[in-house]
């Protein structure tokens, strides 16, 4: 065996050239035959096995070196400084192919504590990889390293990595790109070439001021300053601005457009002015092609669309723009990209820029439809595998109350809950506790259905009040799950984007008003739905998810506005291990990070 390293990778190579030779020497004194045919039984299955392994067979660890360091970056004619990986906003690119071993050296150089999340990547059986503070582990200190060390199994396509702890991953966040392996083809037209898009959020305040300051106060944070296309926050008037993303494309070839929301808090939509787009994939799982000319994702989604470049050779406007079709506040600042086609005669052609208006921010049914217009592919090689019968049929309740507050400005604060209960993190990692039998740390008794009934999407209860707890619901190894997730009305009915860590999901259904069982789980999709890491739950709403529960460890669940999330609008899946190590959590590793 050779072993081949470049600076990021090390790449194991095993060829015919590498295999062990058997031989057996004939010898004039053996008298005893049997043992020759002895040797012959087993050098006979040895040689075959040899002579079946592929000729050439490869695979990856990726290594790469997060520093997490301060870097005083000016936007918006204001200067602050930021959290960065590398440098860099935003941060470096992680790629690797299905198959690979990733391991991550992060080390923390600045004041705050901090953890990655590789958001969408699975985890099978390294939950202390997952990465989200009091819950995967404990954050990484100032002046400490930890080393993420996962596998992608099962998985290509458009993910993204983040700070998770507080308001970090304003401006700590990257994308994931993940190949197929060698020679296998994408299940749709080969792209000429490939672009990554992230949006984001810019806020003059540091965010962590802007957090500290809401959590103080009661009320809700301020919204941000301006959107972002790879972190350049475009025109704005009345400042010389550094640029504005420009996308550079040549006639007749097609782009592969991997598009991340990073947003903090904001949904979005994104179109091209007189281009349409091919959705081929969502936080990757592929899809069945569909043409749009908009784009909708919210928060934690990724989304693959091929851009063909079959307009005049000219310059072309991109916009994003929020979407928030309920009474909320939110940052409704359009920011504007150019496409620009490279021609070698479009010089010399007048550079007229094609123009084009955003949605309106509350077109809930352009955001409807493209929701209800994703399927899985579904084909023979990536099937769709959605449980039919159920071991667990849960009903989580979402939404924002009002609890005492008595440091809070007026006696009171927003807080966000799932069933009624506001989660309380705990002060050491749930898996930690969970792994060594640590007590007094979470109960496992979240709710299976909300402690009372009313009419969730009508008039609020006169009670708006939560109850707090680190309450978990645990699952059988192997079981099968669905859940459907109701938002409500108790101070104002809003969608909220619901992340799962640790694994995938089929979104069956979705609706307006009250889930009603008998009624609405008829009209299911049991057969093609949209498989995804994160569900948008609709304003005044439901989405009904299912899932196989394959995967030991303990996971997050929590909406993706991250005001919501620091609100308490979160809670965490306990899953047992099944039989034998395959099906069972991982010990941890050595350099875990402690509280």
């Amino acid at each position: 065996m050779t072993l081949h390293q470049t600076p990021k990778e090390s790449r194991r190579v095993f060829s015919s050239k590498n295999r062990t030779t058997f031989a057996l020497k004939s010898k004039t004194d053996i008298g005893d035959m049997s043992k020759t045919r002895e040797l012959m039984a087993l050098w006979i299955p040895a040689a075959m096995t040899l002579l079946l392994l592929p000729v050439f067979v490869e695979s990856r660890v990726r290594h790469y070196h997060f520093n997490v360091a301060m870097k005083n970056t000016t936007k918006l004619c204001s200067s602050k400084p930021i959290a960065t990986i590398n440098g860099q906003f935003p941060g470096p690119t992680l790629r690797a192919r299905e198959g690979d071993s990733v391991l991550v050296n992060v080390s923390n150089h600045v004041n705050n504590n901090i953890t990655i999340h590789w958001h969408g990547i699975r985890q099978l059986c390294t939950g202390w990889a997952d990465g989200p503070a009091y819950i995967a582990q404990c954050p990484i200190q100032q002046g400490q390293s930890y080393v993420y060390n996962f596998t992608i199994t099962g998985q290509r396509g458009t993910l993204f990595w983040h700070a998770h702890i507080s308001w970090l991953r304003a401006t700590v966040h990257g994308a994931i790109v993940i190949f197929p392996k060698r020679n296998t083809p994408y299940p749709f037209p080969k792209p000429d070439k490939q672009e990554t898009i992230i949006l984001g959020e810019w806020w003059k305040a540091d965010t962590e001021a802007v957090i500290n300051q809401a959590t103080q106060s009661g009320f809700p944070p301020n919204i941000s300053d301006a959107h972002t296309f790879n972190g350049i926050t475009g025109p704005v008037r009345n400042c010389s601005s550094k640029g504005t993303y420009t996308l550079h494309v040549e006639s007749g070839k097609t782009y592969l457009l991997r598009i991340i929301n990073a947003a903090v808090n904001d949904e979005l939509f994104f179109k091209i002015a007189n281009h349409n787009l091919t959705v081929v994939e969502v936080d990757a799982s592929y899809t069945k092609p569909f043409t749009t000319d908009t784009i909708y994702i919210c928060p934690g989604q990724t989304t693959n669309a091929l851009l063909t470049a079959n307009q005049s050779p000219t310059k072309y406007l991109i916009t994003v723009s929020s979407f928030m079709d309920a009474p909320v506040l939110v940052d409704n600042l359009t920011n504007y990209a150019i496409l620009r086609y490279n021609n070698n005669n479009s010089h010399s052609l007048p550079q007229t820029l094609h123009l084009t208006a955003p949605p309106s921010i509350t077109a809930t049914s352009l955001q409807s439809n493209y929701t209800s217009a994703l399927r899985s592919l579904d084909s023979q090689i990536y099937p769709t595998n959605v449980p039919l019968t159920l071991d667990y049929s849960l009903f989580f309740t979402i939404g924002v109350g009002v609890d005492a507050c008595t440091t809070c400005a007026n006696g009171s604060a927003l807080v966000g809950a799932i069933n009624n209960i506001t989660f309380v993190m705990p002060t050491i990692a749930l898996l930690q506790a969970h792994y060594y039998n640590v007590s007094g740390v979470f109960t496992d008794d979240f709710p299976a259905t909300p402690p009372v009934r009313y009419d969730y999407t009508g008039n609020p209860p006169a009670n708006l009040g939560t109850m707090k707890g680190t309450r978990v619901f645990r699952l059988r190894f192997n079981s099968t799950v669905q859940i459907v997730l109701q938002d409500t009305a108790m101070i104002a009915p809003e969608s909220h984007p619901i992340h799962l860590h640790g694994g995938n999901f089929y979104v069956v259904g979705k609706g307006v008003g009250n889930f009603k069982s008998g009624r609405d789980d008829s009209q299911f999709n049991l057969v093609d739905p949209v498989e995804r890491n994160t569900v948008d739950v609709p304003t005044g709403g439901w989405a009904a998810i299912r899932f196989k529960v394959d995967n030991p460890g303990v996971w997050f669940m929590h909406c993706h506005l991250e005001v919501h999330t620091s609100w308490g609008l979160k809670m965490a899946f306990l899953v047992d291990n099944g039989i034998g190590p395959n099906e069972s959590l991982h010990p941890p590793p050595n350099d875990l990070p402690k509280c």
